[in-house]
């Protein structure tokens, strides 16, 4: 059993620290997103800070004999995952009934999963885990920069997309819901006027 930190305790500890979120910025290796729609604050870890966990560590392990254990290669499988996951990821946000609430639940688990899928890819392949100044190219099709500020701009590009699904979502109901609207009486008559009229 592993004695690394375990990511969890990192971030409940960020929530108990208190108002001063740039000293535990600072001091933590974490980075925070305000959740101004429920008042909360949202911590993730940055790509550096989630090596030192002890889910990193199982994350890494686990996806590295996925990866492995196919007949694609490493990279092409990565890919695949990795797209797959993200599509997975916004289809349930807009299908969530809560799009605040269900970023603040898996904006945290997605980053550090993508970050864990580059690292398996490393490791299965003998290369240096990434160092954020180039991009593996794994991700070359991936919408996001996931290593640019440490992942903060992966973290806030990611969030406005999943309250973005939600968003959309909602439109698109709110849409057909008009379209589906019983037409009056009253309507129909005006028509059935301008028709006869032509």
């Amino acid at each position: 059993m592993s004695t690394a930190t375990r990511l969890a305790d990192l971030l409940a500890e960020a929530d108990a620290a208190g108002h001063d979120h740039a000293a535990t910025e600072k001091n933590s290796g974490l980075r925070h997103i305000h959740n101004h729609a429920t008042g909360s604050i949202v911590w993730f870890p940055t790509w550096k800070k989630f090596r030192e966990t002890a889910d990193w560590s199982e994350a890494v392990e686990g996806l590295t004999k996925n990866l492995t254990s196919g007949a694609a290669p490493v990279e092409e499988a990565a890919s695949g995952l990795l797209a797959e996951e993200l599509d997975e990821l916004l289809k349930r946000a807009a299908a969530s009934g809560d799009a605040a609430l269900f970023v603040q639940e898996n904006l945290t688990p997605h980053l550090t999963r993508t970050w864990a899928i580059a690292d398996a890819v490393s490791k299965a392949t003998g290369q240096e885990l990434p160092s954020g100044n180039t991009t593996p190219p794994l991700f070359a099709d991936y919408p996001y920069d996931v290593y640019a500020q440490d992942g903060g701009v992966f973290a806030t590009t990611l969030w406005n997309d999943i309250i973005d699904a939600r968003r959309n979502r909602a439109l698109e109901e709110e849409a057909a819901r008009k379209a589906l609207k019983p037409v009056s009486r009253k309507a129909l008559k005006n028509a059935a006027r301008k028709a006869a009229r032509r």
